[in-house]
């Protein structure tokens, strides 16, 4: 089951790679302001909900770029399917949870919160997203057209997985973690 990946350190060490070619992507394109080349500027994270050993020192930083011209120094950094946004919790995790929180009573979506380390406020937040925030984004508006019909908000992120992939599997989740890495940057499309 999907569940069993986020104790598999080869999934992570799979995530990181997507990451790193995502990067090279944003790093070959230059400065997206004055094309200058980028240079390396890493965010540092502390990642939750996952034991560190699995993860490896990679997961402690965050891909990013500057802008190498003097002027400029903007920041560049590319979408992600490690990270989700400025959350604290890995974008599996908050994909994975949220979709088996879905329709649990409150006792049993304490006890899914406590596994994580999260806290059932926390619980509540992610699902407010998928339910009210997401659906309202216009990167939402403009790819949910790929499915008839689009998903429905209240069935977010379940049906993204089934969407995705009849097996439950590592392709699967991958492939929702790269739909959704435009939300992984603060990006006016996104919002």
């Amino acid at each position: 089951m999907l569940h069993a990946l986020l104790a598999d350190a080869s999934f992570w060490q799979f995530l990181l790679r997507l990451d790193e070619d995502l990067a090279a992507e944003v790093r070959g394109a230059g400065c997206p302001h004055c094309g200058a080349p980028l240079h390396s500027g890493d965010y540092p994270r502390k990642p939750r909900g996952v034991a560190r050993a699995l993860l490896g020192p990679a997961y402690e930083r965050r891909l990013s770029f500057c802008c190498s011209r003097a002027g400029c120094r903007r920041r560049a950094t590319p979408p992600s399917v490690r990270f989700f946004g400025r959350r604290v919790f890995l974008g599996a995790l908050v994909v994975l949870v949220s979709a088996l929180a879905h329709g649990l009573t409150g006792q049993r979506r304490a006890w899914l919160a406590q596994q994580i380390g999260a806290g059932a406020q926390t619980l509540e937040r992610w699902r407010r997203w998928w339910r009210e925030v997401l659906p309202t984004t216009r990167c939402w508006q403009a790819r949910r057209g790929q499915w008839l019909p689009p998903p429905a908000p209240a069935t977010l992120p379940g049906a993204l997985l089934a969407r995705f992939g009849a097996r439950e599997d590592a392709g699967t989740l991958a492939a929702v973690l790269r739909f959704l890495a435009p939300w992984s940057v603060a990006t006016e499309q996104a919002r």
